[in-house]
């Protein structure tokens, strides 16, 4: 098997594949020296970390838990999720890319798995029940090709987008009063804000309209902080930020994330806002059930595979992805009666256990 990709989600399938004794090997346009050069902050939920523990990799991986989560929009209604209540040891955890990737870098190379690096991928054409992938060292054969470069290209029919018109402030900050391993969802007319503890400190995102973040962006260190700590409702008193950088936001995805002989994974098949952080958890899901069924795949790239693959994922993705797109979109109206709907629905989610433990469950684990 090819895996285009030597990102979090590439990687993580190259090791389950091994795992399944799969011949794999793993194209990388970028140097060995910046696959690891990567800013963001992850959040995984306890799904996609127990995937890790099985693979080994949890014990070598920096990662601060989240075991209570507040969420509340400006003005009337808020929810809070402690995971002992709930029956988990933790909601998820936070853990850097730049870790997290390092680490399975370090675990392919222990397993001999072959990362080319330097080598992008410009053609690929099926041959018969094997798929060519033209590089700069040849032409390579594979009977699948997973493409896990980190980005939706191309402007076909099958790719639905949406620009939010939005983007995402994020960097670090010491956040005085809030307790540790404690994360924070809060709606503002503006946008969702956030905060997850890492490491004695927190990771904010703080989505804004383009030309505001903008401004926000370029405000000295102090007045910046003053407006972050009005998103939150100035409950936390707020310091040392440091890393603030600016990412516009858009959602992104196919319909069919498979064609023949490949399939797309992570942000080649949907890429998504911020909010909730389930981009890379649900991109966990899709290479969950991927090795699923190629254990039993006598050819991992068929027509059938791929089908059954499409089939079994497209409840989770159409669920995930209309949360994460309804999240976005619907806490912006600000006037008539819908913030006080959103505030009852906050309300009577908070006051009932069994609502509240399956919308955890979805959080972590995805549809089931």
């Amino acid at each position: 098997m090819a895996i285009v990709g030597a990102g979090p989600v590439g990687l993580t399938l190259a090791l389950w594949l091994h795992e399944l004794g799969r011949d794999t090997v793993v194209f990388d346009a970028r140097p060995r020296t910046r696959l690891a050069d990567d800013a963001r902050v992850l959040a995984l939920s306890l799904g996609t970390w127990r995937q890790f523990e099985r693979l080994g990799l949890a014990r070598l991986l920096p990662a601060t838990p989240i075991r209570t989560i507040h969420v509340s929009q400006h003005g009337f209604g808020r929810v809070r999720l402690d995971a002992k209540t709930l029956g988990v040891p933790f909601f998820g955890t936070v853990v850097r890319a730049a870790d997290l990737i390092a680490a399975l870098i370090e675990a392919a190379q222990t397993r001999g798995i072959p990362l080319l690096d330097g080598t992008p991928v410009e053609t690929s054409e099926v041959q018969g029940e094997r798929i060519a992938l033209g590089t700069p060292r040849g032409v390579f054969l594979a009977r699948l090709c997973a493409r896990a470069e980190g980005r939706l290209s191309g402007e076909t029919s099958d790719v639905v987008s949406h620009d939010y018109g939005q983007s995402a402030l994020i960097g670090w900050v010491h956040a005085e009063g809030l307790a540790p391993e404690s994360a924070v969802e809060r709606f503002t007319p503006q946008g969702p804000a956030a905060l997850l503890p890492d490491h004695g400190q927190w990771t904010f995102v703080h989505v804004l309209p383009h030309g505001e973040a903008g401004q926000a962006a370029a405000l000295p260190d102090a007045a910046y902080l003053e407006r972050l700590e009005r998103a939150f409702g100035n409950r936390w008193r707020l310091g040392g930020i440091h890393g603030r950088a600016a990412y516009p936001l858009v959602l992104r995805w196919r319909r069919r994330p498979v064609a023949e002989r490949t399939v797309w994974l992570g942000n080649a098949a949907q890429t998504l806002h911020p909010v909730a952080g389930q981009g890379f958890n649900l991109a966990a899901r899709d290479v969950g059930t991927l090795v699923e069924l190629l254990r039993e795949a006598d050819d991992p790239g068929s027509a059938w595979t791929l089908e059954r693959y499409a089939r079994r994922r497209t409840p989770d993705r159409r669920l995930t992805i209309g949360l994460t797109d309804g999240f976005a979109r619907g806490f912006l109206p600000r006037e008539g009666l819908i913030p006080l709907a959103r505030g009852a629905a906050l309300f009577a989610l908070d006051a009932c256990l069994p609502l509240k433990a399956r919308f955890a469950q979805q959080m972590m684990f995805g549809w089931r």
